[in-house]
């Protein structure tokens, strides 16, 4: 039960400094959440743990010297009232079901405005567990594919059906943009590295939003770890 008259303490790891910042503005906009404490580094977030153990853990996943996992394993065998939010690019379901059997309580993806983070903060500490539309989706329907199909009276042997051909055709110049994206590279870091204007690299993204019929950048991250269009591996 959240105190009314009480603030809330967060711990927020997270390796990308306008991200951090952005993150703990608008978490500071509440008015019962605090960030004392903003580090880069899984290093950093586990020795502050071990100092001042926070209310709530706000982490990031793909961290230069670890992954966000670690973190979360050990605020939660510090204590079980720390309540610990996952924000992050990462949607793909290993990802998910990883940090949520490690004591993970809410999960959100990196997706434009930061405001609704501090709502989905209170909501997590009065006993919800926040978690983005698009992986509760992708979630329900692994569940759904992976249930036993009960026995019919009269069972009938269907047709196989032949796997999905809709898988969106990417060029090679859009791929490459998808797979640092991906990564966690701004748009203006993928033109330098691409040797792209700003403007060609931006051209690309519109593209490839379209046919990923999606509007933002953790979709269009989310859709192509789906669809096997890019890999994401835990140990980057």
């Amino acid at each position: 039960m959240v105190n009314s008259s009480k603030v809330y303490t967060v711990l927020l790891v997270e390796d990308d400094g306008p991200t951090r910042e952005r993150l703990a503005t608008a978490v500071n906009k509440h008015d019962q959440l605090q960030v004392p404490w903003q580090f880069a580094t899984l290093k950093e977030g586990l020795n502050q743990l071990e100092k001042t153990p926070p209310d709530v853990v706000l982490t990031d996943l793909g961290l230069p010297d670890g992954h966000g996992i670690e973190l979360i394993r050990r605020a939660r065998q510090l204590s079980e009232a720390i309540e610990i939010m996952v924000i992050s690019v990462f949607g793909d379901e290993r990802n998910v079901v990883s940090a949520i059997e490690a004591g993970a309580t809410g999960y959100l993806l990196k997706d434009g405005p930061a405001d609704y983070i501090g709502e989905s903060i209170i909501d997590m500490l009065k006993g919800s567990s926040p978690i983005s539309a698009s992986i509760a989706r992708h979630i329900l329907k692994s569940f759904r594919h992976d249930a036993p199909h009960l026995p019919e009276e009269k069972e009938t042997k269907q047709p196989e059906k032949p796997p999905p051909a809709d898988i969106p055709k990417l060029t090679k110049r859009e791929t490459d943009v998808l797979e640092y994206i991906t990564r966690g590279f701004t748009f203006n870091e993928v033109a330098g590295i691409l040797n792209l204007s700003p403007h060609t690299v931006t051209s690309h993204i519109k593209h490839i939003y379209r046919k990923l019929e999606v509007k933002s950048r953790s979709e269009a991250v989310f859709e192509a770890v789906q669809l096997g269009l890019v890999d994401i591996r835990t140990d980057k």
